[in-house]
């Protein structure tokens, strides 16, 4: 069963769903590519067992790292996707706080440097912003492109991790 459960944060509510294997969402209030809350879903709240474990160690990771006391999520990921999906966002979680890279650097990291396109594409349906670090992925040029949560979330999230200056 999807658990989901709502947590307030600097750049707006969050949806956060979590099966008993791991966190499966973390979509913004306007995510691009974010589900409404579906039917039979159960809200956390209501509920005990390894999911809402999930929930309630993703909602302490992320008030820690909001307050500037986290560089790194450890709650268990179980991300919907398919298997180049799944490359792109394993590189997304090797790049460290405060630090950006290009979409051709994570083509190149997962060994398809002609495949920028569908790494951006894969970035995009990120379906844990913020715990799997898509934010951190800019334009070759440095510009601060795509991001489903809009660019104004990225620019402060980056501006909070020290990766970009005001």
């Amino acid at each position: 069963m999807t658990l989901y459960d709502t947590a307030p944060s600097p750049v707006g509510e969050l949806l956060l769903t979590a099966e008993d294997a791991g966190l499966t969402r973390v979509y913004f209030e306007r995510h691009q590519y974010g589900d409404p809350v579906e039917d039979g879903w159960g809200r956390a709240s209501e509920h005990s067992g390894p999911a809402a474990d999930v929930l309630a160690e993703t909602h302490r990771q992320l008030d820690a790292y909001f307050a500037g006391e986290l560089t790194a999520f450890t709650v268990p990921l179980a991300p919907a996707g398919t298997p180049f999906q799944q490359r792109v966002w394993m590189a997304l979680r090797g790049i460290a706080f405060g630090d950006t890279v290009s979409y051709a650097e994570i083509a190149r990291r997962i060994g398809t440097p002609d495949a920028v396109r569908a790494v951006g594409a894969a970035n995009g349906r990120n379906p844990l912003s913020i715990v799997v670090p898509c934010h951190r992925v800019i334009g070759s040029d440095g510009a601060l492109t795509g991001f489903g949560g809009g660019i104004e979330r990225k620019r402060w999230l980056l501006q909070h991790e020290g990766a970009l200056l005001l």
